[in-house]
């Protein structure tokens, strides 16, 4: 249902004439109280035509007007890394480290569920804010106070959570552009509606039959140049081909369309990248689909009138499945710059050839201009998961600099300058030796945004050193063959006992370790790293007067001094702040920093935006977290054989949202603990699994994935954990 058009549903004439005239006499109303300085400035019609002249003002954000914001309205966020460079650093000054310490709640406004992941980048543009939730629905929101204004819910397919990765819904964020709002949806449509009503003013399915399975979009769609261009996801559900699409942003038609991974061989290449790429492929991979999906990060350089892509992993993550006897592999894993006018290809770099450990490199890049040997150059600031620093020329795609930016490294040794190639190392072959492996696949730094001060030559971010057990899938190593997976995950590492069993038999895991620091890419040196106390945080801001913020996977929004990167603030929130993002603004003479805050299921708190200034009174409700108990499960016997099974086809099907049970995992869980499942709910099993009936609540079916067989030796297995965890709870 689209919220900003309720009246409609009235079907007596009279009433809906009534209605319409309520309803725009409210939207004048509401347009006259925005009068203030950084509010929208309504135009002083002069004609009949005055409606139309006032909402032409809202969303009124074009090229210029971005590329020229730094200097003329830093108290705007306008784009999701703030403008086109992204990156991500704060010239409003009212909030120092002398007043921090008067830093308050301004407001917050739950906009989602406990279970979305909240992981958007608020905009405000004149006063409003616009938002995504998790499942893709809009928010515009008065930027002083949290006041919704209108939202449209693109009422997407819940059952869309069987393709992703990484848990129930989640959304990096819109984009705003000449009076429209744009958001690509949880089940694969970009769509722009209008940034005063909220109407739809076009849908687009992304999806084409040449990029094969159906997908998720995750990331926040890019507006440049008359354009929308967007990614996709899914890269690790079943057969999945990358590719980026440019649409026209008034129309919502394909301008070009650009593949990151080369199809069948045998049939016409879309463009001359594929067929280069193709000779880079080894085996039948176009079978497999090879993964490469651009699913976050997309950046406009309007220096080079250039589009920098960031390249996704292979997919199965294995090589020697995926594409044995290949080479490179490209585009996984590389940043791809692309003409915007013609879709064509400027340049390429790939961090990580021939991927083969989920190295993406679809991180978060910002562009900057540094000084080299005596020459400024303009460059690209990555560091993507394989743990590497890289400084790229944006003109040209030369490696400048590739330093590592933590010690947590074993996959390689380091990246030889003369051919821009990492050094594996060879005593870390998982193939050969199943095994810990640094970093693992949740990378040593994610998408979590980093803020760069080009000043001082600094990048702010967060980083985490992790260990992944990797492996090949069992069924691959005795027969040589791998079947691809349309529901859930096809890693290709193997799954439940066989995979519990070789961590069993390898050496302890490496302890887990994060940190934030400011970074200095042309050395390789932290001017400062701080230890973190959660392992997964949300991203950074960085101030010109020397703070920098950062929510904490505790649920601590922290502000640190950039000096030192001391704490000197803290706010203990109920919810969590990791993965989500940081950005400020400023209206009238007042300066705000907003957040977005995952929820907490045992208070029922959902996804909320979170806003600060100083002396804000605000509050956040306030409770107990509570310890859930295992309730009592049912007495039927179980064979052994049934639990193995039980155990293999739930990692395959159900812990990318619920979580892994007995293996080590790096995945944020939102969906509930199976284990917590009452007698009645498991009653109720063959339903709500095979014939979808919790499908809007985000719960796919699993009908054509799963028999009545698999799903009891599923529910074997989960009885029998949650059996021992509910032993385990009282008598300890």
């Amino acid at each position: 249902m689209k919220y900003t058009d309720k009246l409609t549903m009235l079907r007596n004439p009279t009433s809906r004439i009534l209605a319409m005239l309520l309803f725009y006499f409210a939207i004048l109303v509401a347009l006259e109280s925005y009068t203030g300085l950084g509010a929208p400035v309504l135009a002083q019609a002069t004609s009949d035509d005055s409606e139309s002249a006032n909402a032409s003002n809202f969303g009124n954000v074009d090229d210029a007007r971005i590329i020229n914001a730094p200097g003329t309205e830093p108290g705007s966020w306008l784009t999701y890394g703030q403008t086109y460079k992204e990156q991500r650093f704060s010239q409003l000054t009212q909030i120092t480290p002398e007043n921090v310490d008067r830093l308050g709640l301004a407001w917050t406004r739950q906009i989602g569920d406990y279970n979305m992941r909240m992981q958007g980048t608020p905009l405000v543009v004149d006063g409003v804010m616009y938002v995504s939730n998790g499942w893709s629905v809009i928010y515009a929101l008065d930027a002083t106070n949290g006041e919704e204004i209108w939202r449209y819910d693109p009422e997407v397919d819940r059952s869309f959570i069987r393709l992703a990765c990484c848990g129930p819904a989640h959304n990096r964020g819109v984009a705003v552009y000449q009076g429209k709002v744009y958001v690509g949806t949880f089940d694969g449509r970009l769509l722009a509606v209008d940034a005063a009503t909220g109407e739809e003013v076009w849908d687009v399915d992304t999806w084409t039959p040449a990029g094969l399975g159906r997908f998720n979009i995750t990331g926040a769609p890019r507006v440049a140049a008359g354009k929308v261009y967007i990614g996709q996801g899914s890269g690790e559900s079943g057969h999945r081909r990358g590719y980026v699409t440019a649409y026209d942003a008034e129309t919502g038609e394909v301008d070009w369309r650009f593949f990151l991974v080369p199809g069948d061989p045998s049939q016409p290449f879309e463009h001359p990248e594929m067929e280069m790429a193709a000779q880079t492929w080894g085996g039948e991979w176009w079978k497999y689909g090879g993964g490469g999906t651009a699913w976050n990060s997309l950046v406009y350089d309007e220096e080079f009138n250039s589009l920098y892509i960031g390249v996704g992993n292979g997919a199965p993550w294995p090589r020697e499945i995926r594409s044995p006897g290949g080479g490179d592999d490209l585009f996984l894993s590389t940043v791809v710059s692309v003409d915007v006018e013609t879709g064509r290809m400027n340049w390429y770099y790939q961090t990580t050839p021939g991927d083969n450990w989920d190295f993406s490199s679809a991180m978060d890049m910002t562009l900057g201009e540094i000084e080299l040997g005596g020459e400024q150059r303009k460059v690209l600031l990555q560091a993507p998961k394989n743990g590497f620093f890289y400084i790229i020329d944006r003109e040209t795609g030369e490696l400048l600099r590739a330093h590592a930016y933590t010690e947590g490294i074993t996959w390689a040794t380091h990246v030889d300058m003369e051919t821009g190639r990492p050094v594996e190392n060879p005593d870390v072959v998982y193939e050969d030796n199943p095994q810990w492996i640094l970093p693992a696949n949740s990378g040593a730094h994610n998408w979590e945004p980093q803020s760069w001060d080009n000043d001082l030559g600094l990048m702010y971010f967060y980083y985490h050193d992790i260990a992944n057990f990797y492996s090949l899938d069992e069924t691959f190593v005795n027969t040589g063959v791998y079947e691809i997976r349309e529901r859930g995950l096809s890693l290709g590492w193997g799954e439940g006992a066989y995979r519990r069993q070789l961590i069993e038999n390898a050496a302890p895991q490496p302890e887990s370790r994060a940190f934030v620091g400011a970074f200095d890419p042309i050395t390789g040196q932290y001017k400062w790293r701080q230890p973190l106390e959660s392992i997964y945080n949300g991203g950074v801001l960085a101030t010109t007067t020397g703070l920098l913020f950062q929510g904490e996977g505790t649920g601590e929004f922290v502000v640190r001094n950039t000096d030192t990167g001391e704490s000197i603030w803290k706010y203990r929130a109920q919810g969590t702040f990791r993965s989500t993002s940081m950005m400020n603004y400023q209206i009238d003479d007042t300066q705000y920093v907003a957040t977005m805050m995952n929820g907490n299921r045992t208070i029922d708190l959902g996804g909320t935006v979170v806003v600060f200034k100083l002396d804000g009174t605000a509050t956040l409700p306030v409770a107990e977290i509570v310890q859930s108990e295992i309730p009592e499960q049912a007495d039927t016997e179980f064979s052994p054989e049934a639990v193995r099974q039980g155990d293999d086809f739930y990692h395959s099907q159900c812990a990318s949202c619920h979580g892994g049970i007995g293996i080590p995992s790096e995945v944020a869980i939102v969906a509930p603990d199976l284990r917590l499942m009452t007698l009645d709910t498991h009653g109720q099993m063959r339903d709500i699994v095979l014939d979808g009936t919790r499908s809007q609540n985000g719960m796919p079916d699993f009908e054509d994935a799963l028999t009545n067989e698999q799903l009891e030796a599923i529910r074997a297995f989960v009885v029998t954990q949650a059996r021992q965890l509910r032993e385990w709870q009282q008598n300890r």
